[in-house]
């Protein structure tokens, strides 16, 4: 470091004396501070040193997923999109019921489920990846959904599970996602938006949606393409929503884990 100090200090003292033969008033320099020329260890030069930035606490609801044993899954698949509809008012319910909490959490083995997913995926379509809607949803989360939907409770199960029995996503087996492009992250058109609730976004009406005009051979294509891949990773989805897929059937949910809340 001292060379390059020398270095500069004699720059500058040629440029004066230069100035001085030609007539011109030499311009004073301020000396170049000493910090901005200090050796990083490659040699190179750094920056000033910026302080040790503490890393962000993870909020309440955050931290008991962690804490119930659930990954982040873009801790383990970090080209992912994650865009939780549940924490902004975007979503059917048009409220925001996970606040803070902006990272997707599922149990470890569904993440690696993903993983095959998304591996398969790239086998055939090496430019999309996924974009998660919703993953673990706690009991509590359930209960609120529940208590908010507008609508008799005969009607109630048909929109969200009961959160007295709970779903597959209250286990943090299940998860709703769609197909976007991996480097933009435009999605593709699946036909419906997320939480769409009629037959158009029903998997098991799509020929009739077809027939009738309501989605085209494109939008089918699209969720095809999503489907195979989650259906080859052990995933299996549902008539209703083309969005969501389950990793483990009820019956073997209950025996493997506990319900988060």
């Amino acid at each position: 470091m001292k060379q390059i100090v020398k270095i500069i200090m004699l720059s500058v003292v040629l440029s004066s004396c230069q100035s001085a033969q030609r007539g011109e008033t030499a311009e004073v320099v301020d000396p170049v501070p000493i910090e901005v020329l200090t050796e990083g260890p490659s040699g190179d030069l750094d920056d000033e040193v910026a302080e040790d930035v503490p890393a962000a606490q993870p909020g309440e609801l955050e931290q008991r997923l962690i804490d119930a044993g659930l990954v982040n899954v873009q801790d383990v698949l970090p080209e992912v999109f994650v865009d939780l509809r549940y924490s902004t008012e975007d979503n059917f319910f048009k409220k925001d019921v996970y606040g803070e909490l902006e990272n997707c959490y599922v149990q470890p083995v569904v993440a690696e489920m993903l993983g095959e997913a998304l591996a398969f995926l790239h086998t055939t379509f090496p430019d999309l990846t996924f974009k998660i809607y919703d993953g673990v949803r706690p009991l509590s989360v359930q209960q609120i959904l529940w208590d908010e939907l507008d609508r008799p409770e005969h009607v109630k199960p048909l929109y969200v599970a009961d959160p007295k029995k709970g779903g597959l996503h209250n286990y943090g087996v299940a998860v709703d996602l769609t197909l976007v492009d991996r480097q933009e992250g435009e999605e593709l058109d699946m036909g419906t938006g997320y939480d769409f609730f009629g037959y158009p976004a029903y998997p098991d009406r799509e020929e009739q949606m077809l027939q009738e005009g309501r989605i085209t051979e494109q939008h089918i294509a699209n969720r095809v393409i999503l489907r195979e891949a989650m259906l080859n990773a052990g995933f299996t989805g549902i008539g209703s929503e083309w969005w969501h897929f389950n990793a483990f059937s009820r019956k073997v949910a209950e025996q493997k884990f506990e319900m988060v809340k």
